[in-house]
């Protein structure tokens, strides 16, 4: 090895990271019966343009830009990302329960699909306006949780959506905690 070769490394270290998230039980996944309405409407919180498939993906790859320069924020959105992917399976758990199809394709009312992309998420270069745009996708996830939740009728999938809901908020404080 040449001696001018410099080694670069992670020093940020990932171990003992938890998904952040509220204290809470979730409720059981369970649904009233297969319904495909409910099933798509999920779908989109599964894989919309606002949904925890983008979520994941705008916080690991931000994960992925701060490490370096910022590792208490960078090991945050990893946390973040890990709750993202709990809700993405409660939900993927329950469109099956409902008849639908896990095929990261967004259903909506009016008849469009349309397959995850990520041209879905925005990915500021400033460690500040990733923050920032964090928020604001928590914020439309909640709101589109909340709509959803007045069209569906039943308990079950509402239970697992509110839950949802909790920690979508929690991470809104601690998102506004890093500003």
């Amino acid at each position: 090895m040449d001696e001018k070769e410099t080694i670069l490394t992670n020093t940020c270290s990932f171990s003992g990271i938890k998904p952040i998230m509220m204290d809470l039980p979730y409720p059981p996944v369970q649904v009233s019966g297969q319904n495909q309405v409910y099933a798509n409407l999920l779908s989109v919180d599964y894989c919309g343009s606002v949904s925890e498939l983008s979520a994941i993906t705008q916080y690991v790859n931000n994960e992925n830009r701060l490490f370096i320069r910022n590792c208490q924020t960078a090991r945050t959105m990893l946390g973040l990302a890990m709750a993202e992917m709990m809700h993405l399976q409660k939900l993927g758990e329950m469109i099956v329960l409902l008849g639908g199809n896990i095929d990261f394709t967004a259903k909506y009312q009016n008849g469009r699909r349309w397959m995850w992309t990520p041209e879905h998420l925005n990915i500021p270069e400033q460690a500040k306006k990733m923050v920032i745009a964090d928020i604001e996708a928590e914020k439309a996830a909640i709101n589109q949780y909340r709509a959803h939740m007045k069209m569906i009728q039943d308990q079950g999938v509402n239970d697992v959506l509110m839950r949802i809901i909790k920690d979508e908020e929690y991470h809104i404080m601690i998102l506004q905690s890093l500003i």
